[in-house]
């Protein structure tokens, strides 16, 4: 137990005196922030135009289909 509390009180939990120390990983997590955000976007306007292929070929199946049983029913209708 003693070595648990050591361990935060001295080696793993450390906090500088020297506040400047956090400047170069405040620039990092800023930087990757951005870069994930980037990212973020870049995916969804991806997705956006997959969706908007989806839904031009599922408009297109449909009139295809609906075109189709308009020609089978006026072949059935000629047929009796």
């Amino acid at each position: 137990m003693n070595q648990f509390l050591l361990n935060f009180s001295g080696g793993f939990f450390y906090i500088p005196e020297d506040k400047s120390s956090y400047i170069p990983a405040a620039i990092e997590f800023v930087i990757l922030i951005i870069i994930v955000f980037a990212t973020y976007r870049w995916i969804r306007r991806i997705a956006a135009r997959q969706a908007d292929k989806a839904q031009h070929l599922e408009k297109r199946a449909l009139q295809e289909r609906d075109e189709r049983m308009a020609r089978e029913k006026m072949l059935s209708e000629i047929q009796k």
